[in-house]
């Protein structure tokens, strides 16, 4: 962690520079698109400082990298949902979770961890059906059906009863469950209710989740003797 913290000084620069200027969603622009997206843009710079040799030779580093970029053109579009774009915006996210559920992987398949994301995004959808309509009833369904997809990966990564987890697969696991909260708030507002102080509940758990999946993408020393020992 000591050895990629001073890496992502730019994102966190850029993070306090989006909070700092808070820029109004009423009026969206180019100059708003921009300043949302910019620590997006750092994740990018951050894993593309490790090399492209180890994009290339990582996939799962690579399909990070691809989310980001997805990601990135997802806020883009969620600048002007109020212009019609949600929609556009909500297609980008779902990639975005599929590229991260690949990066994930399928192993181990920890069935448990499966069955418990299944009960909690089938909770959420089931709350958040009766307040939808049109083709959000089923943009929405596939939505949480994905991302729930993604944490179920991500969660089972991390094999804490059996001691075998790295400090990557616990970045991953804490970064898809803030996805989760950051998008469930979005849902929230959008269809149900107002939230209080959801944009920053919104930014703040969707930046955190971002980093820590960025993260998730290193592979640290540690992890490579694990798998030699392995």
């Amino acid at each position: 962690v000591k050895s990629e913290g001073p890496k992502l000084v730019p994102f966190f620069k850029a993070t306090c520079v989006y909070f700092v200027l808070w820029l109004p969603t009423s009026s969206p622009s180019w100059f708003s698109a921009l300043i949302k997206c910019l620590p997006i843009f750092c994740l990018w710079v951050f894993l593309l400082a490790h090399g492209i040799n180890f994009l290339v030779s990582h996939r799962s580093a690579s399909r990070i990298l691809a989310g980001l970029i997805f990601s990135a053109v997802g806020d883009a579009f969620l600048i002007w949902q109020e212009q019609g774009y949600f929609i556009h915006g909500l297609l980008m996210f779902a990639i975005t979770h599929i590229l991260y559920s690949s990066a994930f992987g399928m192993k181990p398949l920890d069935l448990k961890a499966g069955l418990l994301m299944g009960v909690v995004s089938s909770s959420c959808y089931a709350f958040l059906y009766s307040y939808l309509s049109g083709p959000f009833t089923y943009l929405v369904a596939v939505y949480i059906a994905l991302i729930g997809f993604m944490g179920w990966r991500a969660v089972a990564g991390m094999q804490l009863c059996n001691d075998l987890w790295t400090w990557t697969k616990l970045s991953a696991c804490v970064g898809a469950m803030l996805f989760m909260v950051s998008d469930l708030t979005i849902a929230l507002n959008e269809f149900c209710f107002p939230v209080p102080y959801s944009r920053f509940i919104i930014m703040a758990t969707y930046y955190a989740a971002q980093m820590l999946i960025a993260l998730s993408a290193v592979e640290t020393r540690d992890e490579e003797d694990f798998r030699k020992r392995s």
